[in-house]
């Protein structure tokens, strides 16, 4: 049992379960190669095209499947068995990277072919983030999973820190995309490996007939639990305005005048922060008052977006987008456990699977966002508005939505 008095080593014994380990490791190789692509695409696109909007559609292609699969994946997570559908989802990414290889090694001279593989990906990625999320509560005991799911956004942070940095690095030493996308499409192969070797503590699901008011029963329960359709709603739109990510290759070679080495940087700079903050609130989680805190940061996520967009000193840019990640990060951690903790588990793929759409407009549909607004505005116009949108949206939603203003505790009823 967790002890409340020192939950910084209680939490610990997440990891002397070993389905714990192995998911951590397949996760950990997904994540790091999904980043390390994520530099390779964004450079490569930017090469080839030198326009910004082609770096928001590098977004949009992955993100628009999950919009239109999130009620089947929803489903797919819970009817059937999670640690199979992850293992199909791994092979999935093997094959999207692969893919990507055999495209650069044949000299690809297109965006079009890129952006249909990216496609594929936000295939793969719409069931494979339910299901990967779904799964954790059957890996280990249910008083260790608060710590497991801190603990698991700090690994997921430790990915993100080191993926774009090996990405750019390889990118560099390799000269060119290829090299990435082959070790990326490894890395896959190796996180099917670990998910076939989990042993999980199963539990008896009910299997509810599928019909139009299953369907929706994830729609229906965020809905019905305003502090959990708050606390997603303000990072959906936060980081939809305030994301300056997609236009980090732009920063990186014509602003801040670095190669894909600094864009490999640029691009772990916002995970050292989450990293860092994780890792805090894995050992003083938020005990008191956390609606306000997540409001609070979220203002200073879109105030260091704007201290970013103006910088012209690379070291500025990596510590802005250093606090940027670990104000961002408070609202991950607050929306993962009301999430998690809170949904039985019979829904909970389908909870996720609304949950990913509000991940994925916030990233991937920002992306687009962003490169649109830098094609109209101009790139350092385009990230101070977007910051400038995410401290108003920040002021509204404290206005609509008291229940998250006046939270205290994170829990919430299952009821």
């Amino acid at each position: 049992m967790a002890d409340p008095q020192n939950p910084g080593v209680s939490g610990r014994i997440v990891f002397t379960f070993r389905a714990f380990l192995l998911y951590q490791l397949s996760r950990f190789f997904i994540v790091i190669a999904t980043q390390m692509q994520s530099v390779a695409v964004g450079w490569q696109v930017y090469e080839i095209t030198k326009r910004p909007l082609d770096l928001g559609l590098v977004g949009l292609a992955q993100f628009f499947p999950s919009i239109l699969l999130f009620l089947v994946s929803g489903h797919v997570a819970d009817r059937f068995d999670r640690r199979k559908v992850l293992v199909i989802c791994c092979v999935g990414f093997a094959a999207c990277w692969g893919t990507l290889f055999f495209l650069t090694e044949r000299g690809v001279h297109s965006v079009f072919p890129i952006y249909v593989v990216l496609v594929l990906l936000g295939v793969v990625r719409s069931f494979n983030g339910p299901v990967s999320r779904s799964i954790l509560p059957q890996l280990v005991p249910e008083e260790h999973f608060p710590a497991a799911v801190a603990w698991s956004s700090t690994m997921f942070q430790g990915a993100t820190i080191l993926g774009p940095t090996l990405g750019g690095i390889l990118y560099a030493v390799l000269r060119g995309p290829a090299g990435v996308y082959a070790i990326a499409a490894i890395c896959a192969t190796l996180a099917a490996i670990a998910t076939l070797r989990i042993e999980m503590q199963s539990k008896p699901r009910h299997r509810e007939p599928v019909n139009f008011k299953t369907v929706l029963a994830g729609i229906h329960y965020i809905w019905s639990k305003k502090i959990i359709l708050g606390s997603i709603s303000l990072d959906l739109f936060a980081v939809l305005l305030g994301g300056a990510v997609a236009l980090l290759p732009v920063y990186a070679s014509e602003i801040l005048k670095t190669g894909p080495w600094g864009l490999g940087i640029l691009r772990s700079a916002p995970g050292v922060g989450a990293g860092a903050m994780a890792l805090f609130l894995a050992n003083k989680p938020l005990r008191r008052r956390a609606g306000a805190a997540m409001l609070c940061c979220v203002a200073g996520f879109g105030a260091f977006t704007i201290v970013f967009g103006l910088s012209r000193s690379l070291a500025i840019s990596l510590l802005a987008l250093a606090l940027v990640g670990a104000t961002d990060m408070v609202s991950v951690v607050v929306r993962g456990i009301l999430i998690q903790v809170a949904t039985p588990d019979e829904m909970r793929g389908r909870v996720n699977a609304v949950d990913m759409i509000f991940i994925g407009a916030s990233n991937e549909f920002g992306q687009f966002e962003s490169g649109l607004t830098a094609h109209w505005f101009g790139t350092v116009p385009a990230v101070v508005l977007g910051g400038i949108g995410t401290l108003a949206v920040t002021g509204l939603w404290a206005w609509f939505f008291p229940e998250l203003r006046n939270a205290d505790r994170l829990l919430v009823s299952k009821d």
